[in-house]
């Protein structure tokens, strides 16, 4: 069973940490005190997190990871949609990132667009809060499916 659960700011994030550490190789930081961190449960198991954050008049998110073993489950997009949807409830105005330039591809799906280069390997990404859509269906080439009206 797939299972999100939120933490609020300056919540005990020690159930996210071990995915941060293991992907990024990090834990905890001065900016968890201000964000919000999703994470995403596999069969009760930490699997996903993602957090999102205010700054400088934009929503920003950051640390999506999902741990080695649950991958090609789609648990990246759900995290990613987790966080955008905190983002619409605050009536985000825009929304930023910064990613490596290989996975731009993924945040492009949603929505985001490249706005500049951060390094040869990074670029920043940005997307305008009126143009978040989380519908599932729109983009599905899927006729068939039973959640088409």
């Amino acid at each position: 069973m797939i299972q999100g659960k939120w933490f609020s700011p300056g919540s005990d994030l020690s159930a996210l940490l071990s995915v941060r550490e293991s992907v990024f190789g990090r834990g905890a930081d001065d900016l968890d005190g201000s964000s919000w961190n999703a994470l995403v449960l596999e069969d009760s198991v930490p699997a996903a997190t993602g957090r999102i954050w205010w700054d400088n008049g934009s929503f920003w998110l950051g640390d999506i990871a999902v741990l080695e073993d649950h991958r090609r489950r789609h648990l990246g997009d759900l995290i990613l949609r987790l966080l955008l949807f905190k983002a619409q409830a605050h009536a985000a105005r825009e929304v930023r990132l910064c990613c490596p330039v290989n996975l731009t591809g993924f945040f492009s799906r949603l929505g985001f667009r490249p706005q500049s280069s951060i390094d040869p390997d990074h670029v920043e990404m940005m997307i305008a809060g009126d143009a978040i859509d989380l519908d599932t269906c729109k983009n599905c080439p899927r006729s068939s499916c039973p959640g088409r009206k």
